[in-house]
């Protein structure tokens, strides 16, 4: 079995590349691309992770480690017909969230949807995937969690507007907030 010694990061472009064909020989069956695609993909991690939480070097590396973890339990998941970085980002987002709520408690709770994705959507591309993610995440939900949260979260509007357009009770709004991000929640953890 040849031995693996060093792992250079790779341009964006072809990092996209190398890492979705390691991916897919390794679901294939090759157990050494497998391996490969996962000390190749901690290192595309490390720097993704460190951009965005630079000075926490302890929880970097943690952070990789649960990716990397949830990215194998969830490998299964992937569509080969989908940008693999896109799919890889969007579980390091949410790891990320999770850590940044357990370091802030309870208050991270309140913070609005768009503002923590305007904290870790710094590029096109990564605000792009970020959009697709949460438009996934949010068709999963039945309309009476969805449109309160579309509305008032993710739109901006009052409470109160979004009672009138959506024909619900402003008490019913905040209820279909409050049970739909906590879906959201679930769902980001994989526990849904």
């Amino acid at each position: 079995m040849p031995r693996i010694d060093k792992v250079s990061p790779t341009p964006a472009s072809d990092a996209e590349t190398v890492l979705r064909s390691l991916l897919l020989r390794g679901l294939d069956g090759d157990a050494v691309a497998y391996r490969t695609f996962l000390q190749k993909l901690s290192v595309h991690l490390r720097a993704f992770l460190g951009r965005r939480l630079y000075g926490w070097p302890d929880e970097v590396e943690d952070l990789v480690q649960e990716c990397l973890l949830a990215m194998h339990n969830q490998r299964h998941t992937y569509q080969s017909d989908q940008p693999l970085t896109a799919w890889v980002h969007a579980i390091a987002r949410y790891k990320m969230i999770d850590l940044l709520r357990a370091k802030q408690g309870r208050e991270a709770l309140h913070v609005p949807l768009d503002d923590e994705l305007a904290v870790f959507a710094e590029s096109t591309e990564e605000a792009s995937d970020a959009r697709r993610d949460i438009g996934t995440l949010l068709r999963t939900l039945p309309d009476r969690h969805r449109l309160p949260i579309e509305q008032v979260k993710l739109q901006g509007l009052s409470v109160a507007e979004a009672a009138r357009r959506t024909g619900m009770s402003e008490s019913a709004v905040k209820v279909g907030i409050h049970r739909g991000l906590k879906a959201l929640a679930l769902k980001m953890r994989g526990t849904a």
